[in-house]
């Protein structure tokens, strides 16, 4: 994964956290956590303007080079329907797959080979004509077109039964190359007839109906398709449409979409006649403008986390009580073990066993901003187990990982070399608690600090053997370990001559890659969660990855904001499908 396409994928911690964490992170005890129907306790009704501040830019507008979170979680809600969507709930209500552009959740063939989805009638564009099977199956295209359309997610590549030629490349290569044979095979792998759209897979996909739910799989109009030049436009199929022009570092603002029908819409219940989105704000601005709550920041929100030094503001002001909440987000911080270079398995077990997550932890902002984690898989992932795999205590076990090293029979103190991005205090205080228990356990520790223009370092193949460990975030794309597991560790999609895409440990493992052809195989989803879950153990043990935290972030929003829900399926950033204002408030 490239750089700046954060919110669905792992990246060096530090490099640009803000993007991946939505400025999760600070300090602070003691913090309010709203129950339920506290913001929705005023009646939802029509109406009024939702103000929604933020510091970082959108990456992107165009739905197939979408891939960050928190702009899926807007774009989704807001101008752009996919055939399936999640619904407003919290925890696991908010994860259950329904139908948006299709009448259903999808039918499965040949094994989970072939999905077919039948597009609602009376669907349409902002212009008013019809959504069609030819504009679905447009959009899709489009992602294949990954010298054009730069940054998106690579899901249809991946799936579709296309094939690949050096490189790991797809033999098609868009609607921009005019290519006879390669059009024949897109043309083979997704079909319409009629209403309905069928995809043709190269393997088995139990749950490629969740695959569909990102806005990758969005419909686009082929006429309104300017390529690279489309970044920042928007045409809608949503409630909601850009007024005028987006300013990319500024925002912009959207009004209704006169033609959506919330007939055929029953996820967006689209109620502020106006959303006005903010970008450049700093988190201290947003945060003084939240518990302020004066003038329009009464109908605020926001994605970015009340800063440590803000929070006794909040935890004296009773208001805020009512209209705030400590939100636990999917994202997971791990740690990521060359393979190319730590091979001892004993060695990676005492590198696990002398990490120290409470360390980890407390330096980014304590239990408020995170906890110790145990699993690659966070919160509201179907497949998700609670296990220890090496029974490693959360502050590490110095004497045990001194002793597994000794069993490896390798010199001790063992060198190791750490990448880390960035250099900010937060990050130098991250790294000084691991190194503490990495040195206190056997090894002594040099550490690279990467800035931003050598990032790409640990995507490199090229350059794997500059360093024996690295750490990364990374949130499911949709909520299941199929969305975790295969992008990171398996290795038939990974690895490349070029790119490791996001496997910076180089994992191969055979066994691992046929049980998770068996776990995208399997149609029950309570099995397939369980082996999803199985092969997430028998990573742990291999010390594939070592978990560090599973992030929160504390937000806030102003007085006059009703029908606030934390729901996972929007990775913990304000739900606009649910979000009012009341009017009235004071």
């Amino acid at each position: 994964m490239t750089r700046g396409r954060r919110g669905l994928g792992a990246t060096a911690f530090g490099v640009a956290a803000a993007l991946l964490m939505a400025g999760c992170g600070g300090g602070g005890a003691g913090l309010p956590t709203a129950a339920s129907s506290l913001a929705g306790a005023v009646p939802a009704k029509a109406g009024g303007t939702l103000y929604y501040l933020t510091n970082q830019a959108a990456d992107h507008l165009d739905p197939q080079r979408t891939s960050i979170g928190r702009d899926i979680a807007n774009e989704t809600r807001l101008v752009y329907r996919t055939l399936t969507s999640y619904p407003v709930g919290r925890g696991k209500a908010g994860t259950k797959l329904v139908a948006d552009l299709a009448t259903d959740t999808g039918t499965a063939s040949d094994g989970g080979k072939s999905w077919r989805f039948t597009l609602k009638v009376g669907v349409k564009w902002q212009d008013g004509s019809d959504i069609t099977c030819a504009d679905l199956r447009y959009g899709v295209s489009r992602t294949f077109a990954t010298d054009v359309i730069t940054g998106g997610p690579s899901y249809a590549v991946q799936f579709l039964g296309i094939p690949k030629g050096p490189g790991g490349r797809s033999v098609y290569q868009g609607p921009y190359v005019r290519d006879a044979a390669g059009q024949a095979l897109f043309d083979k792998a997704v079909t319409c007839d009629g209403r309905t759209i069928a995809f043709n897979l190269s393997k088995p996909i139990a749950d490629f109906n969740q695959v569909v739910s990102r806005p990758a799989f969005a419909p686009y109009k082929a006429s309104l398709d300017r390529g690279e030049k489309s970044n920042f436009a928007v045409f809608s199929s949503g409630p909601y449409k850009l007024e005028g022009t987006w300013t990319h570092g500024w925002g912009g603002t959207f009004i209704r979409n006169a033609n959506w029908s919330p007939g055929t819409d029953t996820i967006r219940r689209a109620l502020p006649d106006k959303i006005v989105l903010t970008e450049g704000l700093t988190d201290v601005a947003i945060a003084q403008r939240l518990i302020s709550d004066q003038l329009t920041d009464r109908f605020a929100v926001t994605d970015r986390s009340i800063p440590p030094t803000l929070r006794p503001n909040v935890n004296v002001n009773p208001a805020m009580s009512t209209r705030s909440e400590n939100v636990q987000t999917p994202f997971v911080d791990y740690l990521v073990p060359n393979f190319t270079r730590m091979t001892n398995p004993l060695v990676r077990r005492a590198l696990a066993m002398s990490t120290n997550k409470s360390g980890w932890v407390a330096a980014n902002g304590g239990t408020d901003a995170g906890t110790p984690a145990q699993s690659i898989l966070g919160p509201a992932v179907s497949g998700e187990q609670v296990f220890n795999a090496l029974n490693a205590a959360d502050a590490g076990d110095r004497s045990k990982s001194r002793a597994l090293l000794t069993q490896a029979g390798v010199k001790v103190p063992y060198p190791i070399t750490v990448t880390f991005g960035g250099g900010t205090p937060v990050v130098q205080k991250a790294v000084a608690a691991l190194m503490a228990g990495w040195q206190g356990g056997g090894f002594a520790v040099t550490v690279t600090d990467m800035t931003e223009t050598n990032s790409d370092l640990i995507h490199n193949p090229a350059s794997a053997d500059k360093y024996d460990v690295t750490p990364a975030s990374w949130a499911p794309a949709w909520p299941s370990a199929s969305s975790v597991i295969p992008p990171l560790f398996d290795s038939r999609v990974n690895l490349s001559a070029t790119s490791d895409g996001w496997d910076y440990g180089y994992y191969k493992n055979d066994s691992v890659n046929r049980a998770i052809d068996a776990a995208y195989a399997t149609v029950d989803p309570t099995r397939a969660a369980q082996m999803w879950g199985s092969i997430d153990r028998a990573l742990a043990r291999d010390v594939a990855y070592i978990p560090l935290r599973t992030q929160k972030s504390f937000l806030g929003w102003g007085s006059g904001v009703t029908g606030w829900v934390d729901n996972p399926a929007v990775f913990g950033y304000p739900d606009l499908a649910s979000l009012g204002v009341d009017l009235t408030a004071k």
